[in-house]
């Protein structure tokens, strides 16, 4: 539990740092060309507030709930913006990819027993991340189908 206490506190206490560097990667990255032309001043919140509510139910119990919540919000707001399911959610795997490698460069996890404390944590970012998957593809699926069934009303 110290460990996923670490990573909740790095999550939450370093949000804008880690979002940071998302933004560098999200940017130029293949996988995501959407976002090379995006203004990193408007993306870096967006993931900064997404590690900040993930910080938040990191330890409930049951965080599908509250992760079903924020991520529909996330969603619509990617679905707005009319970025391409595909490369939202790789943006996502990069926030995932960000949280382990910002852990690693701040050398949070140094002893044995903290590194099977950080496999056990990495387990319990996976579940997570599971969820949000879920939730964010559920919420813009849906949205899709809306915004088909309003056109083919035209």
């Amino acid at each position: 539990m110290l460990a996923s206490l670490k990573l909740l506190d790095l999550m939450a206490n370093s949000s804008e740092a880690m979002a940071k560097q998302w933004a560098k990667e999200v940017v130029k990255n293949p996988k995501t060309p959407y976002y090379h032309n995006s203004d990193q001043d408007k993306i870096i919140p967006q993931a900064a507030e997404f590690y900040q509510k993930l910080s938040r139910v990191y330890t409930d119990k049951d965080p599908f709930t509250a992760i079903k919540g924020f991520m529909g919000k996330f969603a619509e707001a990617r679905f707005k913006e009319k970025v391409p399911l595909h490369e939202a959610l790789y943006s996502i795997i990069l926030m995932r990819r960000h949280i382990w490698l910002y852990a690693e460069f701040q050398a949070i996890f140094i002893s044995i027993i903290e590194q099977h404390q950080a496999l056990d944590s990495q387990l319990r970012t996976i579940l997570m991340f599971d969820y949000i998957t879920y939730a964010f593809t559920e919420k813009y699926w849906e949205l899709m189908n809306l915004e088909f069934a309003r056109k083919s009303k035209k």
